[in-house]
């Protein structure tokens, strides 16, 4: 059987970098379950999907990891034909095109993440390895970028923000200025 080694990138953080081996037959839901076991501020709750890209990195075709949509009508009110891909029904060797092959991850659609990802090399997998897994890891997301989770916020979290908006939206020496522009 043959393994993909795949690196990632995180275009945000320079130093990012996390490496994935990864069986040919195995699927892009693996593939998604690795990368955010291995990426702490990923927590799996999101929803993501894979792009396979050309040499420019443009996205081609959409692998999800689940079908979200309604049918698509065409102009005739016929049920259009594009094929939706869902990650477990997606396996990685049918993807396959270019020896560099390249394809984008993103995740949180909410609070988007882009990676990019590029194969470096495939060779015969070695026995008693328990595949996919992440072979390399450095570099973390900057917290600033990582989802607050509602459950992990306090109600002075609530009171801070709505005060310092309420500072922002009311300053007491231009209201006073403003009653001094109105006519009674």
């Amino acid at each position: 059987m043959y393994t993909y080694k795949f690196r990632l990138l995180f275009d945000e953080v320079e130093d990012f970098v996390r490496d994935y081996e990864i069986l040919a037959n195995q699927t892009f839901k693996d593939f998604h379950d690795v990368i955010v076991k291995s990426i702490s501020g990923l927590d799996g709750s999101e929803l993501a999907s894979f792009y396979i890209a050309n040499r420019r990195w443009e996205k081609e075709q959409e692998i999800t990891l689940m079908d979200m949509s309604d049918a698509e009508l065409d102009e005739d009110n016929v049920e259009a034909t594009i094929p939706k891909v869902i990650m477990s029904d997606a396996v990685i060797s049918d993807y396959i095109e270019d020896p560099h092959q390249r394809m984008i991850y993103e995740y949180d659609f909410l609070h988007l993440k882009t990676f990019y990802i590029e194969l470096l090399k495939s060779f015969e997998s070695t026995e008693g390895i328990e595949y996919p897994y992440c072979s390399h890891s450095a570099g973390e997301l900057p917290k600033s970028i990582t989802a607050v989770k509602l459950e992990d916020l306090t109600i002075d979290d609530f009171e801070e923000d709505a005060d310092e908006e309420q500072e922002d939206f009311y300053d007491e020496e231009d209201y006073a200025n403003l009653s001094d522009d109105i006519e009674v």
